[in-house]
């Protein structure tokens, strides 16, 4: 183990199954992606879990719930924020989780929903 590195332990969101723990030495966010396993999962939670110890909560351990996904070709980073879809469309969420709401599986080329930011072509 990694002296940065907590024990995060993988659960998937639809069924609450554990995925087993994996080791990370970064800090996924909501909306970051991650592989395992030759399987890509997108984070939608994260929790902390504090154990008391001499008088203090200290972090135990970090869970992630996360889904199985494919990771979006379409990213763009933004101010340290990985946003998905075309930003240049008027209905692109600018999250990292939702492309858009009219067609949030994508993609956004060929979309005929597509209408330039600010009206203009």
């Amino acid at each position: 183990m990694e002296p940065d590195s907590l024990p995060t332990e993988l659960i998937l969101s639809e069924s609450t199954k554990s995925l087993g723990r994996v080791y990370l030495d970064w800090a996924p966010q909501p909306g970051h992606y991650l592989d395992v396993k030759q399987q890509t999962y997108k984070v939608l939670e994260r929790r902390h879990r504090y154990h008391l110890k001499s008088g203090r909560y200290r972090l135990h351990q970090i869970a992630l719930y996360v889904q199985t996904a494919q990771r979006p070709e379409e990213m763009t980073d933004v101010e340290g924020r990985w946003l998905i879809g075309d930003l240049s469309c008027r209905y692109n969420a600018r999250s990292e989780l939702m492309r858009c709401a009219i067609n949030p599986q994508g993609p956004c080329a060929g979309c005929r929903h597509y209408e330039p930011l600010n009206g203009s072509a």
